[in-house]
This record gives structure tokens, sequence and C-alpha cells, in this order.
């Protein structure tokens, strides 16, 4: 059996949050454009890095309306970020060795001001 390794495989590079929702089921909703362009799917484990503060989480996705521009950290991660503050959303993948060698991620670089996909 060959030994598998886990590596980035898609990410969304800096966006801004919009909403810190404390009080909602915890997650991280993402406008389903981000979500589409990276490769990620709704329910998929994505670690969080706040480029303001340093955190670092572990959450899931689930969609937010489309072309919203929506970040939003909600339930206890909202603890974890503000809104205005720079985030990086990676998702990670497990194969073999071999395969990851040459794997090459999707990386996306929406407007971290509106958070869209850049034209």
């Amino acid at each position: 059996m060959p030994i598998t390794i886990d590596v980035m495989r898609a990410k969304i590079h800096r966006v801004s949050v919009t909403q810190a929702a404390l009080h909602y089921i915890g997650s991280i909703q993402l406008d389903e454009d981000l979500i589409d362009a990276a490769g990620m799917v709704e329910g998929e484990k994505v670690q969080v890095v706040n480029v303001n503060n340093g955190e670092r989480i572990e959450t899931y996705i689930i969609k937010g309306a489309r072309g919203s521009g929506t970040v939003s950290l909600n339930g206890p991660a909202a603890r974890k970020a503000q809104v205005g503050d720079i985030v990086i959303i990676v998702a990670y993948g497990s194969m073999p060795i071999e395969e990851a060698r040459s794997f090459r991620p999707t990386i996306i670089f929406p407007d971290e001001k509106t958070n869209k996909l850049k034209a």
C-alpha cells in the first residue's frame, strides 16, 4: 500500500472577512463564486489563516450567495477574526507521495477589498 501525504490542493489567497457571527452554526460561509473558482466543495474541511492576528482554525465550508463577496466566520470561529481581517483559506487532500511531487494546486487571488474574482 503506497504511503500518502496531505498536500495543499486549493487555496483562496487573501480575502476580507465580511462578517463574524458568533451565534450561528459554526463554519465559514463563502461566496459560491469563490468556492467554485478554487475547486472547493460545500462541507469540505478547510484551514483558515488570519493574516492580521496569526490565528489558524479548522472548520468547514457552507455556501454563501453567489456574487456577494461573503466571507463569514461563524460560531466559535467568529472569535478568531474581526470584520475587515484578511484571511487565507486552504483545503488539503491526501495522495501518494509520487503523485504529490507533480501535483499543482488551484490557487485563486480575489480582490481582497471586494472578495470578487479578478477579471
